[in-house]
């Protein structure tokens, strides 16, 4: 039988598997979930994370090289 693992496991688990670009982000989610500001956080957060598709670009870095 196979045993199931922990949620703190499973958490683990999925971070080792996440490319290091994402850290970041998951820190700071869980720096606002201790904080207990995660409440009011959370529609900057996917505010923002729908917004960085459109920002993060080369054609955005370069309208913005002159700046």
């Amino acid at each position: 039988m196979r045993q199931q693992l922990s949620k703190r496991e499973l958490i683990v688990r999925e971070l080792q598997d996440l490319p290091e670009r994402d850290l970041d982000k998951i820190l700071g989610f869980l720096l606002l979930l201790k904080q207990g500001e995660i409440e009011t956080a959370l529609p900057t957060l996917a505010a923002e994370s729908a917004l960085a598709k459109d920002w993060l670009t080369p054609e955005e870095d370069a309208a913005w090289a002159g700046l």
